[in-house]
């Protein structure tokens, strides 16, 4: 786990004046390492959600080689239907349509980071301070 609280603390001195993005981002980031019950259970969870709300073709465009496809709040709020959504919003002290619109600027780009060759990784393969890397210019540095 001190991979994963070292990326963690890498947000804890970024930029809070982004409307939470910085929290719902290592939200989002333990969330796609996790497997525990009552959690989302890790990317391959995250996937599976998308897929059973219909919205598979633009889930798999992120996992694929090509041109992602972009995907709304609205949307977001269907997929992640089942209290994630608000437990992300929660974790990250921001509404739950906040961290539905948030989700939707950049989640497609972190799973198709986590997805380069169009593999979904096991959890424990998830690298948090390579995510955290390249995605820090979301939040000012």
């Amino acid at each position: 786990m001190g991979l994963l609280d070292s990326a963690l603390g890498m947000l804890g001195g970024m930029n809070q004046d982004n409307d939470g993005k910085a929290g719902l981002m290592q939200a989002v980031v333990a969330m796609l390492g996790d497997k525990q019950a009552g959690g989302v259970g890790g990317l391959q969870g995250l996937i599976s959600a998308f897929h059973q709300a219909g919205l598979a073709d633009i889930v798999q465009s992120w996992i694929g080689t090509g041109q992602n496809m972009p995907i709304s709040a609205a949307q977001i709020q269907q997929a992640l239907s089942g209290g994630q959504l608000q437990q992300l919003a929660d974790a990250a002290g921001i509404s739950h349509e906040g961290a539905a619109s948030h989700l939707a600027e950049f989640l497609p780009g972190i799973i198709d980071h986590l997805t380069p060759h169009g593999q979904v990784p096991e959890a424990g393969n998830i690298d948090p301070a390579a995510v955290l890397q390249q995605f820090s210019s979301l939040f000012g540095k």
